[in-house]
């Protein structure tokens, strides 16, 4: 299983190769279990709210093609997960990417994000897919 930061989902299911790079487009292409946090939806509903990001159709439009239509599985918040983003150590406060990080950690998945943050997690070791 592969895990998209909110980013990477964004890119993947809008074309946008050259942000996303060959070997991801590829990984996620080839790859028979692709997933997200559901922390991901509500990143993507905030973004688009303040006006960060802009989607080409509605939002419960955009999401019902960006979950149904692409095939991507959403994988729940458990207890587990939460525990393990609170526990993570700070060197990235961020909540959603925290869960992010627990979610690729607690499915033993890999994880496909460009925050350069991410690195500074020994418990990512093994699981971040390279460019």
């Amino acid at each position: 299983m592969i895990v998209l930061d909110s980013h990477i989902w964004l890119w993947w299911l809008n074309d946008e190769d050259e942000k996303l790079g060959k070997k991801w487009a590829a990984t996620i292409s080839s790859s028979d279990d692709v997933a997200i946090s559901t922390i991901s939806c509500f990143e993507v509903a905030w973004l688009n709210r303040h006006g960060r990001i802009r989607l080409p159709l509605a939002l419960a439009a955009w999401f019902d093609n960006a979950i149904s239509g692409s095939g991507i599985r959403l994988l729940p918040i458990t207890p587990t997960i939460a525990q393990t983003a609170v526990d993570l150590p700070e060197h990235h406060r961020d909540p959603q990417d925290r869960l992010i990080m627990a979610t690729a950690i607690s499915n033993e998945a890999g994880l496909i994000s460009a925050d350069s943050r991410f690195d500074d997690y020994r418990e990512l070791d093994g699981l971040r897919v390279d460019r």
